[in-house]
C-alpha cells in the first residue's frame, strides 16, 4: 500500500513545502524477516529492524558518547569541506538522505548548498522521519522537503519531483551505514543507487576506516550502556509488535571485533536455555546461544574505492580527519 500526502497545508496552516510518500515495508514484512531470521542455524535479525521510535531515540543518544567517534568525527569533516562539497554540486541539486534519522549532518550541507531545489530523505523508521522531516521543512521554509518512508536496502524507485529545476542530484549517505551490509551487499546498494541518479551525478558517503580494534571495541561497548540497550530494544519490539514474549533480563549485549572479517559483530546472547513464542511459533535458544543482529564493516581507503569502481563510480574526492579515524568520499556516477 501506498499512501502519498500531497501537502500538509490541511495539517498545518504554517507549512505548504513538506510532502510525504510512504512505501514502508508493512507488519507481514517485519513479522516474515523476524521468522526467518531466527529459525536459522545461526539466528539474526537485519539491523534495519533496530529503527523503531525507540531505537532511533537510543541511537541518537549514541552518538553523544565519548567512545562513539564516528559521529563527532563526521560532522567536523563535513563542517570542513562543506563549501567544497556544496560547490562540486553547484546550484539547484536535489539532496537525498539515506537514514535520515534526526537530519543534524544535512543541515550542515543544506546551510552551504547554493540554491537547493529539495531535500528528499529516506527512512524506515516512518514516526521518527516524520518528526524530523516536519521539523527540518519548518526550520527551511523555502525548501521542498519530499519524505519518502522506504527501505532504501531494497530496490525501489524516487517519487517523481518537478516543482523545481533539478541540475544535479547527491545521495547522502552518512555514519558510515553501509559498513551495516557485507561487501556484496554494500555493492548491491552502490549499483541501487546509480540506477537512481545519471552520468554525472554523485553520491556522498561516510565510510569507517580500519583501526586499533582496542577503539572499536569501546566504540559497540560503551560504559554507560546505551549500545546494549540499542540492541536488547530489538527484543522489546518483536514483544510488543509481534506477541512474543522474549524476556530481555533473560539476553546480553555482546559486541567485538572480528580482525578477520574486518567487521565489528553485536550479538545477543541467552543467558540460559529457553524458549520463545512469535505469534505461536516457539524458538528454542541454548545457554549461550546468539542472535547476530549487526556486522559494521571497516574498510581502508583503497578497499572502498575499488568497490566504488565496481559498482560504476569514479571516486573523485575523499576526505579524512586528522587522525584517520573517518573518512568521506565523493562518488560520480559516470
Amino acid at each position: 500500500m501506498i499512501r502519498t500526502v500531497a501537502s500538509w497545508c490541511e495539517i498545518d496552516g504554517r507549512m505548504n513545502n513538506l510532502e510525504l510518500h510512504d512505501f514502508q515495508p508493512r507488519l507481514g514484512s517485519f513479522r516474515d524477516e523476524i521468522l526467518k531470521g531466527l529459525a536459522q542455524a545461526q539466528k539474526a535479525i537485519a539491523p534495519k529492524f533496530f529503527y523503531d521510535k525507540r531505537g532511533s531515540e537510543l541511537f541518537e543518544q549514541i552518538c553523544e558518547l565519548e567512545e562513539y567517534y564516528p559521529t563527532r568525527t563526521e560532522i567536523h569533516l563535513l563542517k570542513t569541506y562543506s563549501q567544497e562539497i556544496a560547490d562540486l554540486i553547484g546550484q539547484h541539486g536535489l539532496l537525498i538522505e539515506y537514514g535520515s534519522g534526526s537530519s543534524s549532518k544535512v543541515r550542515i550541507l543544506l546551510d552551504a548548498f547554493h540554491q537547493p531545489s529539495g531535500y528528499m530523505p529516506i527512512d524506515i523508521s516512518f514516526e521518527h522521519m516524520l518528526q524530523a522531516s516536519t521539523e527540518l521543512a519548518e526550520n527551511y521554509p523555502n525548501l521542498d522537503v519530499i519524505a519518502v518512508c522506504a527501505d532504501y536496502t531494497q530496490d525501489f524507485q524516487l517519487p517523481e519531483y518537478n516543482k523545481k529545476l533539478v541540475n544535479k542530484k547527491l545521495i547522502f549517505f552518512p555514519g558510515s551505514t553501509i559498513g551495516n551490509l557485507d561487501p556484496t551487499e554494500a555493492l548491491h546498494l552502490l549499483k541501487q543507487s546509480i540506477s537512481l541518479l545519471k552520468t554525472g551525478d554523485g553520491m556522498l558517503i561516510g565510510v569507517d576506516l580500519k583501526k586499533n580494534p582496542t577503539i572499536l571495541n569501546a566504540a559497540y561497548n560503551d560504559s554507560r550502556g546505551v549500545t546494549a540497550a540499542f540492541n536488547l530494544n530489538l527484543l522489546e519490539r518483536i514483544n510488543n509488535e509481534l506477541d512474543a514474549n522474549f524476556a530481555l533480563d533473560s539476553f546480553r549485549h555482546w559486541a567485538f571485533y572480528n580482525q578477520d572479517q574486518s567487521r565489528i559483530e553485536m550479538h545477543l546472547v541467552s543467558l540460559k536455555e529457553q524458549t520463545v513464542i512469535i505469534e505461536q511459533t516457539p524458538f528454542y535458544f541454548s545457554e549461550g546461544e546468539t542472535i547476530h543482529t549487526e556486522n559494521s564493516y571497516k574498510y581502508s581507503i583503497e578497499e572502498f574505492q575499488k568497490l566504488a569502481k565496481r559498482a560504476g563510480f569514479d571516486s573523485t574526492h575523499v576526505w579524512i580527519d586528522p587522525n584517520n579515524l573517518f573518512s568521506i568520499h565523493y562518488l560520480q556516477v559516470r
